[in-house]
C-alpha cells in the first residue's frame, strides 16, 4: 500500500510540473533582436495615427521577438506632414501581439503612438492621438554610437533606445 501512495504522489507531481514546463521556458527564453530581411519582413512601410498615414523610416526602426512568436516592433515614421502639435508628442509608432510591460507598466496588444519627451518620460498614445502611459527613461551615457531609434537586450527583454534615452521592455 505504501508504494502505491508513493507511486501515486509521484505521478501527480511529474504530472504538474510537466504543465509548468512549457511556460517557464517560454517566459525565461531571451529575446531576439531582429535584423536585415526578418526585420523587414514584420515592419509596415506606413502607419496610421490621428487620421493621417505616415511612411516608416525603415533606417530607425526596430523589433524584438520573445519566444517563437511573440513580437513587439517599433519605428520612426516621417511627421513632415502632421501638424505641429501632433509632432511635439508623436516620433513613431509602437506595435506589440501579446501585453508586455514597459517601463514597469503594463500595456496590452495593440497598435500605439509614441513620442520620447525631454522631462525624460515615453509616452504612449492610442491611434487617436490620446496618451495612455507615461514611463519614466533612463539615460545611458556609456552607450556608443546611439542611434534615433533601436532596440537592445538586456537581460530578459529588450531596451527601446531612442539615442541614448530608453525604456526597458520584458515580455508578460
Amino acid at each position: 500500500m505504501k508504494n502505491r501512495k508513493r507511486l501515486v504522489l509521484t505521478a501527480m507531481a511529474v504530472a504538474f510540473f510537466l504543465t509548468l514546463t512549457p511556460q517557464s521556458a517560454e517566459a525565461q527564453e531571451r529575446p531576439t533582436v531582429l535584423a536585415g530581411a526578418e526585420l523587414a519582413r514584420v515592419i509596415p512601410s506606413g502607419f496610421y495615427f490621428q487620421g493621417q498615414s505616415a511612411p516608416t523610416q525603415m533606417r530607425n526602426s526596430a523589433a524584438a521577438r520573445f519566444g517563437s512568436q511573440r513580437y513587439v516592433l517599433a519605428g520612426l515614421v516621417d511627421t513632415s506632414g502632421y501638424s505641429s502639435d501632433i509632432r511635439a508628442k508623436y516620433e513613431g509608432f509602437l506595435i506589440t501581439d501579446s501585453p508586455i510591460i514597459i517601463g514597469g507598466s503594463e500595456l496590452g496588444p495593440g497598435a500605439y503612438g509614441f513620442g520620447f519627451s525631454n522631462e525624460s518620460k515615453l509616452k504612449i498614445l492610442d491611434l487617436a492621438g490620446n496618451q495612455i502611459l507615461s514611463v519614466a527613461t533612463t539615460r545611458d551615457n556609456q552607450l556608443r554610437r546611439p542611434r534615433p531609434l533601436m532596440m537592445v537586450r538586456s537581460g530578459n527583454g529588450v531596451r527601446l533606445h531612442s539615442g541614448r534615452d530608453y525604456a526597458e521592455i520584458v515580455a508578460r
